[in-house]
Protein backbone atom coordinates (compact mmCIF):
# COMPACT_ATOMS: atom_id res chain seq x y z
CA UNK A 1 0.00 0.00 0.00
CA UNK A 2 1.48 3.29 -0.79
CA UNK A 3 2.20 5.60 1.67
CA UNK A 4 0.34 8.98 2.11
CA UNK A 5 1.42 12.17 4.02
CA UNK A 6 -1.36 14.13 3.36
CA UNK A 7 -3.27 12.56 5.87
CA UNK A 8 -1.27 14.17 8.89
CA UNK A 9 -2.88 18.01 7.13
CA UNK A 10 -6.52 16.66 7.83
CA UNK A 11 -8.16 20.05 9.01
CA UNK A 12 -12.03 18.39 9.11
CA UNK A 13 -12.75 15.04 10.37
CA UNK A 14 -16.54 14.95 10.80
CA UNK A 15 -19.56 16.83 9.14
CA UNK A 16 -23.38 16.76 10.17
CA UNK A 17 -23.99 17.44 6.69
CA UNK A 18 -25.90 13.95 5.25
CA UNK A 19 -26.64 14.88 1.84
CA UNK A 20 -24.70 15.95 -1.61
CA UNK A 21 -25.64 19.61 -1.68
CA UNK A 22 -24.13 19.68 -5.28
CA UNK A 23 -27.01 16.62 -6.05
CA UNK A 24 -29.56 18.12 -4.73
CA UNK A 25 -29.84 21.16 -6.21
CA UNK A 26 -28.80 19.18 -9.55
CA UNK A 27 -31.77 17.49 -8.86
CA UNK A 28 -29.95 14.12 -8.81
CA UNK A 29 -29.41 11.48 -6.51
CA UNK A 30 -26.09 9.83 -5.00
CA UNK A 31 -24.89 6.80 -3.84
CA UNK A 32 -22.69 7.51 -1.01
CA UNK A 33 -21.17 10.92 0.72
CA UNK A 34 -17.76 11.50 1.14
CA UNK A 35 -16.02 14.14 3.38
CA UNK A 36 -13.16 16.48 2.24
CA UNK A 37 -10.38 16.26 5.06
CA UNK A 38 -8.97 19.93 4.03
CA UNK A 39 -12.17 22.00 4.26
CA UNK A 40 -15.06 19.93 4.98
CA UNK A 41 -16.96 20.20 1.00
CA UNK A 42 -19.37 16.77 1.40
CA UNK A 43 -20.10 15.51 -1.78
CA UNK A 44 -21.39 12.24 -3.96
CA UNK A 45 -19.15 9.43 -4.82
CA UNK A 46 -17.31 8.15 -7.52
CA UNK A 47 -20.08 5.27 -7.81
CA UNK A 48 -22.76 8.43 -7.43
CA UNK A 49 -23.26 9.56 -11.60
CA UNK A 50 -21.80 13.62 -10.77
CA UNK A 51 -18.76 12.25 -8.80
CA UNK A 52 -18.88 15.53 -7.41
CA UNK A 53 -16.01 14.47 -4.72
CA UNK A 54 -13.67 13.78 -6.96
CA UNK A 55 -14.64 16.80 -9.21
CA UNK A 56 -14.02 18.94 -5.92
CA UNK A 57 -10.65 17.34 -5.55
CA UNK A 58 -9.35 17.97 -8.72
CA UNK A 59 -10.72 21.81 -8.77
CA UNK A 60 -9.28 22.23 -5.14
CA UNK A 61 -5.76 20.05 -4.95
CA UNK A 62 -7.82 19.01 -1.21
CA UNK A 63 -6.43 15.33 -1.91
CA UNK A 64 -7.84 13.05 1.38
CA UNK A 65 -11.36 12.29 1.68
CA UNK A 66 -13.26 9.97 4.05
CA UNK A 67 -16.29 7.72 3.79
CA UNK A 68 -19.20 9.25 5.69
CA UNK A 69 -21.34 5.87 5.02
CA UNK A 70 -22.09 4.86 8.66
CA UNK A 71 -20.12 2.26 10.22
CA UNK A 72 -17.04 3.51 7.39
CA UNK A 73 -14.07 4.52 9.06
CA UNK A 74 -11.88 4.50 5.79
CA UNK A 75 -10.03 7.27 4.10
CA UNK A 76 -7.98 7.98 0.37
CA UNK A 77 -5.83 10.50 -1.15
CA UNK A 78 -6.48 10.82 -4.43
CA UNK A 79 -2.81 12.03 -4.79
CA UNK A 80 -0.84 9.24 -4.18
CA UNK A 81 -3.79 6.40 -4.30
CA UNK A 82 -3.26 5.77 -0.86
CA UNK A 83 -6.19 3.94 1.62
CA UNK A 84 -5.52 4.54 5.76
CA UNK A 85 -8.27 3.12 8.09
CA UNK A 86 -9.24 5.47 10.84
CA UNK A 87 -11.03 3.24 13.13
Amino acid sequence: MPACHHFDDIKVFESDVRECADCVAAGSGWVHLRLCLGCGYVGCCDSSPNKHVSKHVASEGHPTVRSLEPGETWGYCYEDDAWVDFA
